[in-house]
């Protein structure tokens, strides 16, 4: 069983978060949903999905973690403006374990310095973003880059889960 940390702010695309958190907690994985306050309920995009947090990024190691999966909306976007959860998402991209991000999530790795020079996807508007600091990107369902995991859109849903649960068997 691995630790999952799960960034999230209001405005996540709710399959984008529910499908993949579904699938790791089918496999018996242990998710832990991280944002700035704990306690806090935080809103998907559609309203669907509520979901509380579960703990501060600032009272994280990402040490105890063994991957990060970064769901999509618009909750990225808010979490890049958090010092911790940038740092946060930093110091684990620079531990090498699996980091996931479907459709806006790589604009945390982006503020996370942790996209130059590697191979992404994302959302078609993010495609500028990540290629303005330093990544090359393709427009495909799922690019694996060494511990980068990433997807375009929910279509990519099926897809996207199966890497993420691919990289946790490693």
């Amino acid at each position: 069983m691995s630790k999952i940390a799960v960034p999230l702010a209001d405005d996540f695309e709710d399959d984008e978060f529910s499908i993949p958190v579904g699938r790791l907690a089918e496999a018996q994985h242990e998710v832990v949903i991280m944002g700035v306050e704990p306690g806090a309920q935080v809103e998907s995009k559609r309203h669907r999905v509520r979901v509380e947090i579960d703990a501060a990024a600032a009272r994280l190691d990402p040490d105890d973690f063994d991957m990060l999966l970064i769901p999509g909306g618009y909750s990225p976007d808010h979490l890049r403006t958090d010092p911790a959860v940038v740092s946060f998402v930093r110091r684990f991209c620079e531990s090498g374990r699996p980091v996931a991000a479907i459709c806006h999530g790589p604009q945390l790795l982006i503020e996370a310095d942790a996209v130059r020079g590697r191979h992404l996807t994302s959302w078609p508007s993010v495609r500028k973003d990540l290629e303005n600091a330093g990544a090359t990107w393709s427009d495909q369902e799922v690019v694996v880059d060494g511990y980068l995991i990433t997807s375009r859109k929910p279509d990519d849903l099926e897809a996207f889960s199966n890497a993420v649960l691919r990289a946790l068997k490693q």
